[in-house]
């Protein structure tokens, strides 16, 4: 097994656009032959766009683009500006009086970081597909949707941590799998590998990390209200080649690389999100791809922490592991 970068798996453009004055952006993942994918949501609040293709009993058997964005409900216009962008560039299902292009989105909540009536838009999801097809690198960190995430929100804004987007992917043999992520989860995020706290909620001073889960403990009583600004949102993407509903077993195993980085995860006050896509046709095992898909996610969800800066009046990880060591 080796570590590739997530744009050298074929058959997929990656863009990012953002608002950095308003803390929010959009993430686009586009496959221009369709791509089977996949869809679990655990979490208890999503804001999400053609859900219902994703089942397997839906006549789709592949869509063209996955969306990220933040703005939460409201974000999800940005849906249309890559459905624009498609459909001048001649992709999308034939319908016969044209083309319709399918695409799929997640949004986060990130309304409290910038300003609140500035969110995602049909121009910046344009915007991210002109990106995805420009010569533009695809950069991690306070970007894309990742813009205006943040971690560790038991208790509110005031004790979170900047987070961002995240990326991951390695290849054996000829398959490879990758993920990108925006973490902007209510709970803490630990080392995939160590299991040690990297990013989280914070103590009144600022200055350390406290435990999301106990102070969750301490809401046992029935009607506890939690922060409800939060969502992780990613996408796992394979050359293996699968179908529909092989993909959805596969984003449900994958979901584990969330379980295993960011406590406490999948609650009501979260809408975590997980899609998986196949844009290539390599043959593999789906348990064994289901397996690496978690381990790129979780390496993914570590890294959009590691790579956000301090920002919007947040301090970043990095800030606080400094003042640790």
């Amino acid at each position: 097994m080796r570590e590739i970068k997530i744009t050298d798996i074929e058959n997929i453009k990656l863009g990012n656009a953002q608002d950095m004055e308003n803390a929010t952006g959009c993430t686009v993942v586009i496959c221009e032959k369709s791509a089977p994918t996949g869809l679990v949501v655990m979490g208890g609040g999503p804001a999400s766009r053609e859900s219902e293709l994703l089942k397997p009993v839906a006549s789709a058997e592949g869509i063209y683009a996955v969306l990220l964005s933040g703005g939460s409900a409201y974000g999800l216009d940005a849906g249309g500006g890559v459905m624009k962008y498609l459909e001048e560039k001649g992709i999308g299902f034939d319908v016969g009086v044209g083309i319709v292009p399918l695409v799929c989105q997640s949004s986060l909540f990130d309304l409290g970081v910038g300003a609140y009536d500035v969110r995602p838009d049909k121009n910046m999801g344009y915007a991210a597909c002109e990106n995805a097809y420009s010569d533009m690198p695809f950069t991690e960190g306070n970007v894309g949707a990742g813009t205006g995430a943040s971690v560790g929100k038991m208790y509110g804004m005031e004790r979170a941590v900047k987070s961002g987007l995240g990326t991951y992917a390695v290849q054996i043999g000829d398959l490879k799998v990758g993920a990108v992520v925006a973490v902007n989860a209510l709970g803490d995020v630990f080392d995939y590998d160590s299991g040690k706290k990297i990013a989280g909620l914070l103590n009144k001073e600022l200055t350390a990390f406290e435990s999301g889960e106990e102070a969750m403990y301490k809401l046992y009583k029935p009607g506890a209200n939690l922060f409800v600004e939060n969502t992780t949102i990613g996408v796992v993407i394979t050359n293996g080649c699968f179908n529909k509903t092989q993909m959805n077993k596969i984003a449900a195993m994958c979901h584990n690389g969330y379980a295993r980085t960011i406590r406490p995860v999948n609650t009501t006050a979260d809408g975590d999100s997980l899609y998986a896509m196949s844009v290539g046709e390599v043959e593999a095992n789906l348990d064994m791809v289901g397996t690496l898909g978690a381990m790129v996610m979780g390496k993914a969800v570590n890294n959009a922490v590691r790579n956000a800066v301090s920002a919007y009046g947040l301090k970043s990880a990095s800030d606080i592991s400094e003042v640790l060591e």
